[in-house]
């Protein structure tokens, strides 16, 4: 009992989310011995959920996943948590390394790569982890208004504006994502971890509560985009 107790308290655990069975299975059995237990899923969609429910030490996210792309995964993981994430990819341009640095990774490792550099890399990230959590952007602007999502508050200019926590959720997705849309699977997914359904309508309203609440001054626009999704966008003053 005395022996397994110590192992617990220090095994790092670590969600593997990638779509290739084959290597899960043999970073599984690589990892173990080096004191991580992994946990591995092959969607994004059920990956965000897992990543949700929390209890990891570290996330290794591949990019090219089904359902939701790991950029995507990446993002709404980063409106709720610091958790360090490994991003993994068969791409190698420039292009990608910087969209997934920017996007909130905090290292990016092609494939195919060494299984001790992955394991060098975890354990580089995990003894900075302290430091990103100390480092990340709180506040998101858009128009006048103004999201702090460690104190999670909403302001247009400085006058605070009443949210549920769902209607905050939403917001701060969308303003993370400002000038692109983002899907209804997104957003389901982040609220209900599960896709959206033809017949979804609550989504609607709270797209819907949360524009009334910003129509005042908040100089923002809110736009359905067809068969995708929501986005929000500022609006030049005097453009109404």
């Amino acid at each position: 009992m005395r022996e397994d107790t110590a192992r617990d308290h220090t095994t790092k655990t670590v969600l593997l989310i990638d779509d290739d069975t084959e290597l899960c299975a043999l970073m599984r059995d690589f990892f173990t011995p080096h004191g991580f237990a992994l946990e591995t899923v092959h969607d994004g969609q059920r990956g965000l959920a897992r990543a949700f429910d929390g209890g990891f030490d570290l996330i290794v996210l591949d990019v090219m996943l089904p359902l939701l792309d790991g950029f995507e995964v990446l993002r709404q993981i980063r409106r709720r948590s610091a958790i360090p994430i490994i991003m993994l990819t068969a791409r190698t341009e420039q292009a990608y390394r910087i969209a997934g640095l920017e996007s909130g990774a905090d290292d990016y490792l092609p494939k195919p790569f060494g299984p001790e550099e992955l394991l060098a890399r975890m354990r580089a990230v995990l003894r900075r982890s302290g430091h990103t959590l100390e480092t990340r952007t709180a506040v998101l602007q858009v128009g006048r208004v103004r999201v702090d999502e460690r104190e999670r508050l909403v302001w247009i200019g400085h006058n605070p504006v009443d949210v549920t926590d769902i209607e905050f959720d939403i917001l701060g997705l969308l303003m993370r994502s400002a000038g692109r849309a983002v899907s209804r699977d997104a957003l389901c997914t982040m609220l209900y971890q599960r896709p959206s359904t033809p017949y979804e309508r609550s989504l609607d309203t709270h797209i819907s509560r949360i524009r009334r609440k910003l129509d005042q001054g908040g100089l923002v626009s809110i736009r359905s985009v067809r068969n995708v999704g929501y986005v929000i966008s500022a609006i030049a003053e005097g453009a109404r």
